[in-house]
């Protein structure tokens, strides 16, 4: 079998109190053991997702038994391998869900939680993938069901989530509408394959969609945004609709006519991804494998990159993405 020589510590980005992005440093720390099921990667990558900020910020907290290091996904080379593991092996290239730690130069997570790089892709590339389409997954296709035909809307089209969701949407044959905050971002999104979006600053999305869908309504909604767009969320699903929650960057708390939820015959569903447990993960994972990179082999679809930034400048990826000026996925390289 073939061995890695392995340090005993490592380079990090930790958050030294709660804060906006300047409270993330520099630091070293003890190089992590895998444990039991688990791999440890040497990280090339790593993506950075909104809740890496809310950690940061103080209102997102690790799971018990995480790294207390943000980053939820990243990609590079299997550099040991705890008991019982037998999906990998020392020097194949992944990339991963993490449970926390990526902001480093090394991170375990459980063997079933990391993947292949698809063919021809980059690990920078691969370092954007988990953490979106674990979460696209299992809320548009596991949880809400979406199948060919029917239309689909996601709000924030331009973010990670967003363009994941857009791209996986129609590769399975829904008709696809966003919403996004700018002509240029609405014009990315068509392009990209929403037939319909609407820039939320200057249009009214739920009058829009109603006249796209000639009052119909839409099937399935994925929303991040909660506050009021869930009441207008609510209006604008067809029968037999389904609302996914997935963040609330407008607040969790709405007040909602459930006679429409009767009415209407709606499903109002939601989850986070992080506080799931290992196996919950590792049959997101399995269903990822079979149904989705196939499709990224096979370059049907592939991550929209915003912009990269060397893992010392994590500080100004945060900035970037906290400014809602990217367009795709922002990456830290680390080397």
């Amino acid at each position: 079998m073939m061995k890695m020589t392995l340090p005993k510590t490592m380079r990090a980005i930790e958050i030294s109190k709660p804060g906006g992005p300047e409270v993330l440093v520099p630091c070293e720390r003890p190089l992590p053991v895998p444990g039991v099921g688990e791999i440890l990667i040497r990280l090339e990558a790593a993506g950075v997702n909104r809740p890496d900020a809310l950690q940061r910020a103080g209102s997102y907290a690790p799971p018990p038994n995480a790294s207390d290091l943000p980053g939820l996904e990243g990609a590079g080379t299997v550099a040991a391998v705890g008991p019982g593991v037998s999906r990998w092996s020392v020097g194949d290239k992944v990339c991963a869900l993490l449970p926390g730690g990526g902001y480093a130069e090394y991170a375990v997570t459980n063997q079933d939680h990391a993947l292949s790089i698809p063919k021809g892709m980059s690990v920078v590339n691969a370092a954007a993938l988990c953490e979106t389409h674990f979460t696209v997954w299992s809320n548009v296709f596991m949880r809400g069901k979406l199948k060919a035909g029917q239309s689909f809307l996601v709000h924030g089209g331009t973010s990670g989530i967003g363009t994941t969701a857009i791209s996986l949407a129609r590769a399975y044959g829904a008709r696809v509408f966003t919403t996004a905050g700018s002509d240029e971002k609405c014009a990315f999104a068509r392009k990209l394959g929403a037939e319909i979006a609407v820039n939320y600053k200057t249009q009214d999305y739920l009058k829009e969609l109603q006249a796209a869908t000639d009052g119909r309504g839409v099937d399935l909604i994925l929303d991040m945004v909660g506050g009021d767009y869930i009441s207008r969320n609510i209006k604008l699903l067809a029968n037999d609709g389904t609302l996914v929650m997935i963040a609330f960057l407008g607040g969790p708390v709405a007040e909602i006519n459930f006679a429409q939820v009767m009415v209407k015959r709606l499903k109002l569903t939601g989850s986070t991804l992080r506080p799931q447990s290992d196996l919950a993960k590792a049959r997101i994972a399995e269903e990822l494998r079979h149904n989705v990179w196939p499709l990224l082999d096979a370059g049907t679809i592939a991550p929209v990159m915003d912009s990269t930034y060397p893992f010392a400048q994590a500080a100004e990826a945060h900035r970037r993405m906290e400014s809602s000026g990217h367009i795709g996925k922002i990456v830290l390289t680390i080397g």
